[in-house]
């Protein structure tokens, strides 16, 4: 990737709608990881099995990824601001709702209403960045990934500290500042210009008949799916409370922040974005089985998914940035098609992590994870010259 040399100052130099989108990026990527602090505690207090508290997050994903073949229609026809703006409002909504329910039936079906609005917010909110920043669409896409970064990493302690006093505390919390990035949007995202031709609902399953893009969303599905194990199954085994697990995922956030923001443009800089690619991806899957053999051992455990934190941050920003790269059609229904895909992956495994884990013990579920992982690498080298052809195509017009 080529930068130019002010890129880092002008990363800074932004429009105020650009800075409204991310912050609620950041509050809208808490959500992910708010949760997962509280995970045991909602088990215990509902009387519920680990394997119904994994769909807390398949709900949320698997809603989430259908809702997204709709996303680029909806904002095609209403203009990207009030699709934001509808989305956050379905997050505060249904957030709110989950905080008040009294039994895990009703927080699953509101975690799909959440899922809706994320859905309505992530795709929206990465093509507003991508078209609005300054520094370019590598500039671009850090921005975007620092948001998530730091999402991330705050979300788990704020679900910790609030989880700590109830397991409805991060759901208000959630509410609480969802309603102040709404309040944000509203004032500060100007009106958006409509696309000249609105899009079909057809558009994104049309768009992934294109390999490249095919073929890095085929890869991110594998990759949500060992991610999402990760998430929603490994606070099990460390048997700690809400506010040691909030620690656990704030360091695993940070590594997350720093690695996508300042090591992954170095990494791809200097090895290429498919090579850092392989190396992270059979990081991952030696991780997780550090996991699956060591799961009796919970300082073990929190090791290892603290230290997946680097290779997560730096697989976040590459992959973002080689669906963008490759795919031969307007960047919000590459997002959505993309988002299509990948989700499905995410909104699936903690689910089957927690019946395999239930059925055959918690390292096989761990082990399918690293499996996961390690099927992407081929199949991201069936794609490796598009990516590089990509990657010198933008080089040239930079």
């Amino acid at each position: 990737m080529n930068t130019h040399p002010g890129q880092s100052q002008s990363l800074l130099k932004q429009p105020r709608a650009v800075w409204a989108v991310a912050f609620a990026c950041v509050i809208s990527f808490m959500g992910i990881g708010l949760v997962d602090p509280i995970l045991p505690a909602i088990s215990a207090g509902l009387d519920a099995s680990r394997t119904q508290v994994s769909l807390l997050f398949t709900s949320y994903l698997l809603v989430t990824s259908v809702a997204m073949l709709g996303v680029g229609w909806v904002s095609s026809r209403i203009g990207a601001k009030w699709t934001l703006v509808i989305g956050l409002g379905l997050i505060v909504v249904f957030a709110a709702l989950a905080g008040g329910s009294e039994g895990i039936e009703q927080i699953i079906g509101f975690r799909g209403g959440w899922g809706l609005g994320n859905a309505m917010f992530i795709a929206t909110s990465l093509a507003v960045i991508v078209a609005s920043a300054s520094g370019g669409f590598a500039g671009a896409i850090i921005l975007y990934e620092a948001a998530l970064g730091l999402g991330i990493a705050a979300g788990p302690l704020i679900g910790g500290l609030l989880g700590n006093i109830s397991w409805r505390g991060p759901f208000f919390g959630v509410a609480a500042l969802m309603a102040i990035a709404l309040v944000a949007t509203l004032l500060f995202i100007p009106k958006m210009p409509r696309p000249a031709e609105p899009v079909s609902l057809s558009a994104p399953l049309v768009a992934l008949r294109h390999r490249g893009l095919l073929t890095m969303a085929v890869v991110a599905l594998l990759y949500n799916w060992g991610f999402f194990t990760m998430l929603g199954y490994a606070p099990y085994p460390m048997e700690l409370g809400a506010l040691g697990l909030g620690f656990v995922f704030f360091g695993w956030g940070i590594l997350v922040a720093v690695f996508a923001v300042f090591l992954a443009p170095r990494l791809q800089a200097r090895f290429g974005t498919a090579a850092v690619l392989y190396a992270n991806l059979a990081a991952l899957a030696v991780l997780m089985c550090v996991i699956a053999f060591g799961v009796g051992t919970p300082q073990i455990v929190m090791t290892a998914v603290v230290l997946s934190g680097a290779c997560i941050g730096i697989n976040n920003t590459l992959t973002t940035q080689a669906v963008m790269l490759v795919a031969p059609v307007p960047r919000p229904v590459a997002s959505s098609a993309y988002g299509f895909v990948r989700f499905l992956g995410g909104g699936l495994a903690p689910f089957v992590a927690g019946r395999i884990g239930d059925r055959f013990g918690e390292g096989w579920a761990f082990g399918l994870g690293a499996i996961a992982f390690a099927l992407a690498i081929p199949v991201l080298a069936s794609g490796h010259r598009l990516i590089e052809r990509a990657e010198s195509e933008h080089a040239v017009t930079v």
